[in-house]
C-alpha cells in the first residue's frame, strides 16, 4: 500500500472512534476536555494496536496464505466496507452512554476490532506495521477529538454519512488491492 492508501485506510477505520466520540460530545459532561482526551487517547492507542495484533497473526501462517494475499485483501476491504454501509442505513438505538475507564476501554476495544483486519491487509501487501499503526492510532485520536467537537457544537449531524464515506474508501482500497 502507498502512503495515501495507508492515509485513507486509517482514515476508514477512523470513522466508528469519531462517531462515538460524536455522540460523547452530545452530552453534558462533567469535564468534557478530561473526558474528550481520555476517549480520544483510548480509541487512537487500540486501533494502533490492533493493526500490529493482526499483521504478527498473520506473519504465522504468512507463507501459506501468500499465494491468495490479493483476494484475501479485496476479500476483507470489500467485508468491512459493505459492513460499513450497511450499518449505515440500520437504525441506531438509543442508550445512555457511560464516560467511566471500564466504558471507555470497551469502546476503544470495539471502535478497533475492524483495524486487526487492517493489519491482516498491511501484512498481505507487504507493507511494515509500525509506521501505518502509528498513523492509524494518530489519524484516530485526532478524528476522535473532531468528532467530540462536532458533537458539541452541532447537537444532530448525522453519522450515517461518515459511514457510508467510510465503506466507499474500503472498498476503493479492496479493488485497488487486486491490481
Amino acid at each position: 500500500m502507498t502512503f495515501a492508501e495507508i492515509i485513507m485506510l486509517a482514515i476508514a477505520l477512523s470513522v466508528d472512534a469519531c462517531a462515538v466520540s460524536f455522540s460523547y460530545g452530545i452530552l453534558p459532561l462533567t469535564n468534557p476536555i478530561k473526558e474528550r482526551f481520555m476517549l480520544a487517547g483510548f480509541t487512537g492507542f487500540f486501533q494502533a494496536l490492533m493493526p500490529i495484533a493482526g499483521y504478527m497473526l498473520t506473519s504465522v501462517a504468512f507463507r501459506y496464505i501468500l499465494p491468495f494475499s490479493k483476494i484475501l485483501v479485496f476479500l476483507i476491504f470489500l467485508i468491512l466496507g459493505i459492513k460499513f454501509i450497511f450499518e449505515s442505513f440500520q437504525k441506531k438505538k438509543e442508550k445512555d452512554l457511560c464516560i467511566n475507564l471500564f466504558c471507555i476501554f470497551t469502546i476503544a476495544i470495539g471502535t478497533s476490532i475492524d483495524a486487526f483486519s487492517g493489519g491482516i491487509s498491511l501484512r498481505l501487501s507487504g507493507n511494515e506495521i509500525i509506521y501505518p499503526a502509528l498513523l492509524i492510532g494518530c489519524i484516530t485520536f485526532i478524528n476522535a477529538l473532531i468528532g467530540f467537537q462536532i458533537g458539541k457544537n452541532i447537537k444532530h449531524m448525522p453519522v450515517m454519512y461518515l459511514e457510508i464515506a467510510a465503506g466507499i474508501i474500503l472498498l476503493i482500497l479492496g479493488i485497488k488491492a487486486l491490481f
